[in-house]
């Protein structure tokens, strides 16, 4: 088997080494539309993908591992992905909190974030008839006074974690950036309105929402990145038009709400958390439990349901919708097939990429368990079994013993391994795009081309001549299993 993806490997890093063009790393570029039902990109698209368009952010950082200069791009847009409900060769993909990197400075533990006035933000993309990909706009997300955002971490009372945010020089980030840090007078700057995006719906009114690491929130963006309309489970913030469970304030750090969908009629979202939440404490979240949520979005009504993993600690990285109760999701983990960055001695051909069709309808919602001696519902932790929270029994006891309760994950399906499909060679892969019942398109999250090790940067690496980069692929599968 090894030898066999080690032979594609081959193929796929020559184009994969290829230089962007110029015209490609521009921002924004003029686009001739190819109709809006035509999808006959599919038949001719390259089984190795094509890169996304990307601009350089910063390239006066020096590598870490290699001591020279460094590209930071924009790039990271793969953090979610989602079909143009108006335009069928159309995408919009979204960008996370920027640039970031694990540091541990004289402030605490934290991130470096390397373009701290980085915009987290949406791009629009076109697919031409012979797969060019291009991109048409990038929308950056705004307050609701029109103000920019920023990705830095929200303060504790909206779910914050307690990372530091940091320069790249390992200075604070502070509110005034002129003067000297102060705990009363100049603090660390945190952002109520950050966010750490990772799900993407488009609504045919050209209105957006996005799902987050952070709190987590979920929020309604305008057609223009103006905010208007919040849902998290923190009900002292006055943003809210509706709110989450309590349970979900328990997420782990940095891995949230990863993917966000909602039913054909546009009526509910639908969101499911990246891994087993810290419910109530760190052991409990190395399991293979999470839960997907929905929220009626006329009158706020909320249902739990749980999805289990194929291997705990995995990530939940995108969903995209199929039906009113049918959904994609991707489930990884976080090795690269060849090694990535960390070389061919990390090379693993057990890399586990693959998207699961799951039916909500087969699912125990959860506010249908009958309570009794030994199964309460707590306020925060959510419904309870003997005392300890869902989370915890299905670590100690199996998912047999939560079946004899009366709850049953959702039933799911295979529908593509990437790593057969393509040799797929990142990391990340978190973008989903229903093309049609027969071609999905995925995408990887490149991380803006930036890696670190020991909490130094340096540039994200496929392998020693490739540069990790947002890579479109489109596969055929049987979408609806028909």
């Amino acid at each position: 088997m090894m030898n066999k993806v080690l032979i594609v490997s081959l193929i796929s890093a020559g184009v994969l080494s290829g230089c962007v063009s110029n015209s490609a790393k521009m921002d924004q570029a003029t686009v001739t539309s190819v109709g809006k039902d035509n999808t006959q990109f599919t038949a001719s698209f390259s089984k190795q993908g094509r890169v996304l368009p990307y601009r350089v952010l910063r390239n006066d950082l020096i590598d870490a591992k290699t001591n020279k200069p460094f590209e930071i791009r924009n790039g990271g847009y793969g953090s979610a992905m989602t079909a143009n409900p108006n335009k069928a060769n159309q995408f919009y993909a979204l960008t996370d909190r920027g640039p970031n990197a694990n540091y541990t400075g004289d402030y605490g533990k934290g991130k470096s974030f390397p373009v701290a006035a980085y915009t987290p933000r949406i791009g629009l993309f076109e697919v031409a008839s012979n797969g060019d990909v291009s991109m048409v706009k990038s929308i950056l997300l705004k307050t609701p006074e029109g103000g920019l955002i920023s990705g830095l971490p929200n303060t504790s009372a909206l779910g914050g974690t307690g990372e530091t945010p940091y320069h790249a020089n390992g200075e604070p980030v502070l509110m005034d950036a002129s003067k000297p840090y102060n705990k009363e007078t100049n603090p660390i700057k945190l952002d109520d309105y950050g966010l750490d995006g990772e799900g993407l719906v488009a609504l045919k009114d050209g209105s957006f929402w996005i799902s987050d690491e952070y709190g987590p929130h979920m929020v309604h963006f305008d057609k223009k990145g103006v905010e208007i309309g919040r849902i998290n489970a923190f009900q002292q913030d006055e943003r809210n038009v509706y709110h989450l469970p309590a349970v979900f304030q328990h997420r782990r750090a940095n891995r949230g709400m990863e993917g966000l969908a909602i039913t054909p009629d546009e009526s509910t979202l639908v969101g499911i958390m990246q891994s087993t939440m810290k419910n109530p404490d760190k052991a409990a979240q190395k399991g293979d439990l999470t839960r997907i949520v929905t929220v009626n979005l006329r009158n706020g009504h909320t249902e739990q349901y749980l999805y289990r993993q194929e291997k705990a600690q995995n990530s939940n990285s995108e969903l995209a919708t199929l039906n009113e109760h049918e959904f994609l999701v991707i489930e990884r983990d976080g090795g690269f097939l060849f090694g990535g960055p960390l070389g061919k001695v990390k090379a693993n051909p057990n890399v586990q990429k693959q998207v699961y069709r799951f039916d909500l309808s087969t699912g125990t919602p959860l506010s249908t368990v009958a309570l009794s001696a030994s199964i309460k519902r707590d306020a925060s932790h959510g419904l309870m079994i003997d005392g300890l929270t869902l989370e915890q029994y299905a670590q100690n006891n199996g998912w047999d013993a939560l079946a004899k309760k009366g709850i049953k994950p959702v039933s799911k399906v295979l529908v593509a391994d990437m790593v057969k499909e393509v040799a797929y060679p990142h990391d990340k892969m978190e973008g989903l795009w229903v093309i049609d019942e027969h071609h999905l398109g995925v995408l990887n999250d490149d991380d803006f081309a930036t890696w670190s090790t020991k909490g130094r940067l340096e540039q994200k690496m496929l392998d020693k001549n490739t540069v990790d980069a947002n890579r479109l692929y489109i596969i055929k599968a049987d979408l609806m299993g028909k």
